[in-house]
């Protein structure tokens, strides 16, 4: 019984070390360095990265432009009646010039013909507000442009690391688990980068269009109520 007890002994503790050996063994501690993880994904990531920077420069750039542009109009509109109801169109031409809007723009167009043929002041409010329009929508084209060749680069970028690992193979006839994942899922970065990147301009493009289509309906608004100041006087 006394020689059991001292076996026990020895082997529990031996056991117990053993099985945190193992552990230790099957889970080691990982840290993942996502800088060098992004530099594994092949010659694509350098370019798509500068569509990236470029993306959230034209991003930056056109939201405090048409910010500052589409400030609202209703309180230009109502100091452009005050003055024109009291007679006073170059004091109301210089409320609208003051403003610094893309609508104190568009008033100052009518206002300055106020006078002629109410179809021509109407033309040429339509003509600038297309003017403020277009001003608005500038570099919007390159969004899209990046919405669509990003995901292809990163794309272009996986194939042709699939490619080179499936020589690799060939060459070296070594078929294992290892060497596939190992090299796919660094190719794979590239797809996933460029994904993102199009995600961001693509969502910049459709959320400056919804803002520019609210300015124009507001736009609209706007001339109807210049309209009826210059016509009716209310």
């Amino acid at each position: 019984m006394t020689n059991l007890i001292f076996l026990l002994q020895d082997t529990i503790p031996a056991a117990v070390a053993d099985s945190t050996a193992v552990a230790t063994t099957a889970a080691p501690e990982t840290s993942v360095n996502y800088f060098s993880l992004l530099m594994k994904g092949g010659v694509m990531v350098a370019p798509i990265l500068l569509l990236l920077f470029f993306t959230l420069y034209v991003i930056i750039e056109r939201a405090l432009y048409i910010s500052k542009a589409s400030k609202d109009s209703d309180k230009l509109i109502d100091e452009v009646r005050m003055h024109l109801t009291s007679g006073k169109i170059e004091n109301a031409q210089m409320a609208a010039a003051r403003a610094g809007t893309a609508s104190g723009n568009i008033l100052e167009s009518g206002i300055s013909l106020i006078g002629r043929p109410l179809s021509e002041i109407e033309g040429m409010m339509e003509k600038q507000t297309n003017v403020e329009i277009g001003l608005m929508e500038k570099k919007l084209g390159w969004l899209g442009l990046v919405a669509g060749i990003a995901p292809i680069l990163g794309f272009i970028g996986t194939i042709s690391g699939v490619i080179k690992i499936f020589y690799t193979i060939s060459v070296t006839e070594n078929i294992s688990i290892g060497s596939i994942s190992g090299g796919l899922y660094e190719k794979m970065i590239s797809s996933g980068l460029g994904l993102i990147v199009g995600v961001v301009a693509y969502s910049g493009y459709h959320f400056f269009n919804m803002s520019i289509d609210s300015f124009a309906l507001r736009v609209q608004k706007a001339v109807i109520k210049f309209v009826n100041i210059i016509t009716v006087g209310k």
